[in-house]
């Protein structure tokens, strides 16, 4: 998930990638031809960026794009869209307005995805595992650095307060292995020690106050931990660790923390009562107004809390949940990926169909329509790969 850009605008587009204003990407996208053999990625929704204004047609059913072949991972922001290749070569396409395309320009790139241009030398082994800060990217290459471009006056990327890099500069971070960000700030693995940077709104730092720091902060309680994933949204962030327990902290206007409170903000983790291990988390929300946490227990069920306005917490009902509810897949259906975006979700099942549920005035169910969806619905086939952030969705 990402962020609002300028807070005090209170556009608030703090999208996890979001369900607020709207830029689109169009529908046809031409072939790259750098390479023989090519990938087709999935994509539909829309992109969006304030920073800026632009906008494109949003796309209310898959379409394609080809990417040079074999892609490992797709990561998506709330205005650009990723796929990192086998051979650690990054390409980008979507609006780059900030640089967040990474190739050294300012150019959108809606119809052709571009190689983002690290420096000679450097592989990424993976990208942001949950999604990418607003107008921004972030990567881990094979040796253990993070590397950051695009929009970076909110103090995400920890490189000061430059307005944006054109192409990837490399963090101060040293074995990291996992990162995720969000609208207005980043947390970051390192060494097994958390580490937060941005704007600190309602304590999605999670440092233990609300001040913003664009140099990084520990995260209290978070050292020395065996990290399984990081995720964050607009205003709150989670980390799960590998004995399958779940924290978060940040805003909880609508019950997002899972604690059973509502309007309870957290500056530091608190653990969330589950009633078995945690095996994945998919964290939502794009501004202070939204935000869903969803997870896999180790039994194989699912439990889900925080906004629900749209339905997105699969639970066939409209009331936000300030604590765990169950949901689950459609008969016969078993999930085995779960993504959330800013105010809707997706699940990728064993057979690799994608279903998705809650809000889709931007095209972001990808059942051909404009509206919101209370159930899930299957919208694509043949998937082994998916990401989510505020309004987009991109597959392969």
């Amino acid at each position: 998930m990402v962020a609002h850009p300028h807070r005090g605008r209170h556009l608030m587009v703090c999208v996890s990638l979001l369900g607020a204003a709207v830029a689109f990407i169009p529908v046809a996208l031409t072939p790259i031809t750098a390479r023989a053999a090519t990938s087709p990625i999935s994509y539909w929704g829309s992109v969006f960026t304030t920073v800026p204004t632009r906008e494109a047609s949003k796309q209310t059913v898959p379409v394609t794009v080809d990417v040079p072949d074999p892609v490992v991972q797709v990561a998506t922001s709330n205005s650009t869209e990723y796929a990192l290749l086998a051979d650690g070569d990054v390409y980008a396409w979507g609006l780059g307005g900030e640089g967040q395309l990474g190739d050294g320009s300012t150019a959108d790139s809606l119809r052709v995805a571009v190689q983002v241009q690290f420096p000679a030398g450097v592989a990424i082994a993976s990208l942001a595992a949950d999604a990418m800060p607003y107008d921004a990217a972030l990567a881990i290459d094979t040796s253990g650095h993070a590397w950051g471009w695009g929009y970076a006056n909110l103090g995400a990327l920890y490189l000061g307060r430059a307005s944006h890099y054109l192409t990837p500069v490399e963090l101060p971070f040293t074995d990291v292995t996992v990162v995720a960000g969000a609208g207005d700030h980043a947390v970051y693995d390192s060494g097994g020690t958390v580490y937060a940077c941005g704007e600190n709104h309602a304590g999605d730092l999670g440092d233990g106050s609300t001040r913003g720091s664009d140099i990084p902060v520990k995260v209290v309680g978070m050292e020395n931990q065996d990290i399984e994933a990081l995720v964050a949204s607009c205003d709150d962030s989670g980390v799960l660790l590998a004995d399958g327990d779940y924290y978060d902290w940040g805003n909880d206007a609508l019950g997002q923390l899972g604690d059973g409170n509502i309007g309870v903000s957290a500056d530091a983790p608190l653990r969330v009562d589950l009633p078995l291990p945690v095996v994945q988390v998919a964290l939502g929300g794009s501004d202070p107004e939204n935000g869903q946490t969803l997870v896999e227990l180790s039994d194989g069920s699912f439990r889900a809390w925080g906004d629900d306005q749209y339905g997105q917490l699969g639970n066939g009902h409209t009331a936000d949940e300030p604590s765990p509810v169950v949901f689950s897949a459609p008969a016969g259906v078993t999930y085995q990926l779960l993504v959330s975006s800013g105010s809707t979700s997706y699940a990728v099942s064993t057979s690799g169909d994608v279903y998705a549920w809650g809000q889709g005035g931007s095209g972001q169910i990808g059942n051909g329509k404009s509206a919101n969806q209370l159930t899930p619905e299957e919208v694509e086939t043949g998937v082994s790969l998916i990401s989510a952030t505020a309004q987009d969705v991109v597959t392969q």
